[in-house]
């Protein structure tokens, strides 16, 4: 007990330790300062020249959306090819077939746009070709990606007046070779070292320890369940995700994943006041984040610590809480902190069933989706989902105080707040619509495991988990058949583009407008009074 109490305690310091110097480090790669990382310059050099990119071209924010989408129907059109076809490709040791059409447009979409819900198991339902070219490509390349998008969004913020919100090319490319790749490769060698599979070879067999062979799955998970942590996807290379004995063999790489969901959204805070100048933001909006996450965490570990009070007027001891559905290399404080972090990252890899979480454990991974990305969130996207939140606190308290409502200078107006809005719709109409019609629907009910109410919370679970681009799942529910595969798929892509799309307008609007001394009548933003106020609005709001 007490060794995992130290574990949660351990990887909690780990992440705030290290946040700040991250989020130091991240700034400055952004505005093109000199770091340690310049060594990376000559092979971003070639990238741009084999790409026939120009680094250096401003781009507004139309501009910025439109290559954004060119990159994304790309790689989905590559995804498409690959997955329909991957029985025929080579790294098929195992003799995989190829996923139908409906499932693979699901697994395009879903890695395209950071979800990562899964339909599969990655043993057999992918080869180690596609893991490699499509799910592993598309993890760096969709977390580039938000990260991207929130590097557009500060420099707009930054600027005094400009039309024009960076190289949406250049951002995507640092984000990949000076931030998510040598992080990829640190926590990649502990996993190797800690015995994550990484070769090529087909399937292993084993003797049980009751004498029975088994064939078990191996191949390159060591490169993949990095990235997957890393950059707030989630993808298990294993069906079960987390949980699986080689996807994460030990409470060491348990401790590794962990913090690797969360330290890159953490250091995007303090990376934000940073990049504009205003640091007592940054540590204001991570002030804000940080409490949230460690409500959570307290919550549901308090909740499975206790068990289930059903099972105890059974006559049933629960000495170590409620381990259903849990690894005991993990206990419950081990799994309790990764529900959380994974559900508040947008990051969806588990390494237990949600479905087993006690009724209030169960409830509140899911108040965590439903919050909005914004309790750090995904790498990026979790950030612009928050100062999307910010704005609205100005515009409101403004309005009811009588202060301008001005942020870093922009004046907020009905253009901006629109949008906002628009934003909020985006995530919240597709779980609202398409869960009341899967609940009234044969082929929504003829999906479930449980009936009633629980039957409902799974129902709800996958289009919060898709929409809100997290990607677990509550487990039970039957969903890879053509409906839910494309409704699926289609919550995916409105949450995530919704959002994405109507950021960047507010980033270019905000960029366009001049940029005003602030004065005594404008709204304090920082500080924990505001930080009190964003959270009560995103509580009335968002929740």
């Amino acid at each position: 007990m007490n060794t995992e109490i130290l574990g949660v305690v351990a990887q909690v310091a780990l992440m705030v330790i290290l946040a700040y110097p991250l989020g130091r480090y991240i700034a400055k790669v952004y505005k093109g300062e000199k770091t340690w990382s310049d060594f990376m310059a000559p092979i971003e050099r070639v990238i741009y020249k084999v790409c026939g990119i120009d680094p250096k071209e401003e781009m507004n924010w139309k501009q910025f959306l439109k290559a954004l989408l060119i990159l994304n129907a790309f790689w989905f059109v590559w995804g498409m090819v690959l997955l329909v076809s991957q029985g025929w490709l080579p790294l098929n040791p195992d003799g995989n077939g190829p996923q139908t059409p409906d499932q693979a447009f699901n697994t395009c979409i879903s890695f395209m746009v950071n979800c990562n819900l899964q339909h599969y198991s990655g043993e057999s339902g992918l080869t180690y070709f596609t893991q490699l070219f499509v799910i592993m490509l598309f993890q760096f390349i969709t977390a580039a990606t938000g990260m991207a998008a929130m590097a557009g969004i500060m420099k707009s913020m930054a600027a005094k007046t400009t039309k024009t919100i960076g190289n949406f090319w250049h951002f995507l490319v640092v984000s990949c070779t000076r931030i998510l790749l040598p992080l990829s490769l640190i926590v990649g060698f502990i996993l190797i070292l800690q015995g994550t599979p990484m070769g090529f070879d087909g399937k292993m067999k084993v003797t049980t320890l009751e004498g029975q062979e088994q064939m078990v799955s191996q191949g390159p998970a060591a490169a993949i369940v990095p990235i997957k942590q890393l950059g707030t996807n989630g993808g298990g290379y294993f069906g079960v995700n987390s949980s699986h004995p080689l996807e994460n063999p030990t409470y060491l790489t348990n401790m590794a994943e962990c913090w690797s969901i969360l330290i890159l959204p953490m250091a995007m805070a303090f990376a934000f006041g940073f990049y504009i100048k205003r640091k007592k933001l940054g540590y204001s909006i991570y002030g804000v984040m940080l409490f949230a996450f460690l409500v959570g965490v307290c919550i549901n570990v308090y909740q499975e610590m206790n068990g289930n009070p059903r099972i105890d007027a059974m006559g049933i001891a629960q000495d170590n809480g409620a381990m259903e559905g849990k690894e005991v290399r993990f206990g419950v404080f081990g799994t309790s902190l990764f529900a959380t972090a994974t559900t508040d990252a947008s990051c969806g890899a588990v390494n237990a069933m949600h479905d087993s979480l006690t009724p209030l454990g169960g409830m509140l991974v899911l108040f965590n989706m439903l919050l909005g990305e914004i309790i750090y969130g995904g790498v990026g996207s979790g950030l612009y989902g928050m100062i999307l939140f910010i704005l609205l606190t100005v515009f409101i308290a403004g309005l009811m105080v009588g202060r301008t409502p001005d942020y870093l200078g922009k004046r907020i107006e009905g253009r901006e707040i629109t949008w906002c809005m628009v934003a909020l719709l985006a995530c919240a109409t597709p779980i609202l619509c398409f869960s009341a019609v899967a609940a009234v629907s044969s082929w929504g009910t003829g999906a479930l495991n449980n009936a009633g109410a629980h039957g409902l919370s799974e129902i709800l679970y996958a289009f919060t988990s898709g929409a809100q681009n997290n990607g677990s799942a509550f487990a039970g529910l039957s969903a890879n058949v053509p409906v839910w595969n494309v409704l699926l798929a289609l919550a995916m892509f409105i949450g995530r583009f919704g959002v994405m799309l109507s950021m960047l307008v507010v980033a270019g609007s905000l960029a366009a407008r001049k940029k005003r001394p602030i004065s005594d009548s404008s709204f304090p933003v920082e500080g924990p009074t505001f930080g009190l106020l964003l959270l009560g609005i995103i509580l009335i709001v968002g929740a």
